[in-house]
């Protein structure tokens, strides 16, 4: 297949958040070494992390100006000198640098295979929203039958997998979203759906729990709700397991940890559990691939954005307004 010198691409060009990404047409196609494929993108994943960065509150992230973005799916076109993996024609899923582009990098041996009868756009989330929800619930978050599993931000890619996930090994599923999103949620098995928007939902979990709280908290949602999820777990074996901050930074005292919210804390970014621990991560993936063969987790289309209106799509992302995951498409 033949590869193009440069490509239309999205380029951060400021930390002042998606208003500053512009569409360029003149971006260099990059070339494949060794251990590299370079995929023809097909479609990207919109992620939360993908606003933090646009913002300048990732950690480690890029310096503006760059190609944004970092999960896609589509055809690899050419592989890297000595690289064993994926071979042109195949069709993968993976996580590098500069997916909202019409070419990306991706590492060959992170190269998922899109499963048979799936489209590239059914197969974002396997490597980011799957992994993540999986790895909060059960090798960190230890989640088992008949315990109550609270989740925030349910509505969103990793929300939505989570709710699946913990129904599937027997959790009690306790919701957030805001009220227009409550009956997506409640389609997916949730067996309580609160209001993230307002009320007290420590005193909405205890209630529904008896008094204990919630076994497992999946928080993502940072700001305010964060403190609202320390409370909401059950104490001394509550494991509140902290992989987003959408709502902002929030602090926790050592004073509050001994006194308050006796609890334990985690915290997971799923690039660092794939360096850190690719054991973990290779179970994770392990599981994932049983619950796909077990129709657990099914293949469902994002919400589809042309490649120009990246911008607006993670406005809308940022603003809480979208549900599920969301694509751009090149």
């Amino acid at each position: 297949m033949s590869v193009p010198a440069t490509m239309r691409a999205l380029q951060q060009t400021t930390f002042n958040g998606p208003r500053d990404m512009r569409l360029i047409t003149d971006a260099p196609v990059p070339s494949p070494g060794q251990g590299e494929v370079l995929v023809r993108v097909t479609a990207a994943g919109v992620n939360f992390a993908d606003v933090s960065k646009a913002r300048g509150t990732f950690g480690d992230g890029p310096r503006p100006p760059y190609v944004a973005g970092f999960e896609a799916a589509g055809e690899v076109v050419a592989v890297g000198e000595a690289t064993a993996g994926p071979r042109p024609g195949a069709r993968v899923v993976g996580v590098g640098d500069g997916a909202f582009a019409e070419y990306m990098l991706l590492p060959a041996a992170g190269a998922v295979p899109v499963p048979p009868g799936w489209t590239e756009q059914q197969a974002l989330g396997m490597v980011v929203n799957w992994p993540t929800a999986l790895a909060a619930l059960r090798p960190l978050g230890g989640v088992a039958a008949g315990q109550a599993v609270l989740i925030h931000a349910a509505a969103g890619g990793t929300g939505q997998a989570a709710v699946r996930m913990a129904k599937h090994y027997g959790a009690t599923v306790i919701a957030t979203a805001s009220p227009g999103k409550h009956e997506t949620v409640r389609a997916l098995g949730a067996d309580h759906v609160l209001d993230s928007l307002g009320g007290d939902l420590a005193a909405e979990v205890r209630e529904l729990t008896g008094g204990a709280g919630a076994d497992v908290v999946l928080e993502s949602a940072g700001g305010a709700t964060f403190a609202a999820g320390l409370a909401a777990a059950r104490r001394v074996t509550g494991r509140v397991i902290v992989f987003g901050m959408a709502g902002g930074e929030a602090s926790i005292t050592n004073w509050e940890l001994v006194y308050e919210h006796q609890v334990q804390i985690i915290g997971l970014n799923i690039g660092a559990l794939i360096q850190a621990a690719p054991q973990i991560f290779g179970e994770v993936m392990g599981e994932l691939s049983a619950l796909v063969a077990a129709g657990v987790l099914t293949p469902s289309l994002p919400t589809a954005y042309d490649l120009a209106d990246g911008p607006k799509a993670l406005a809308e992302l940022e603003a809480r307004a979208t549900v599920g995951k969301l694509a751009l498409l090149p």
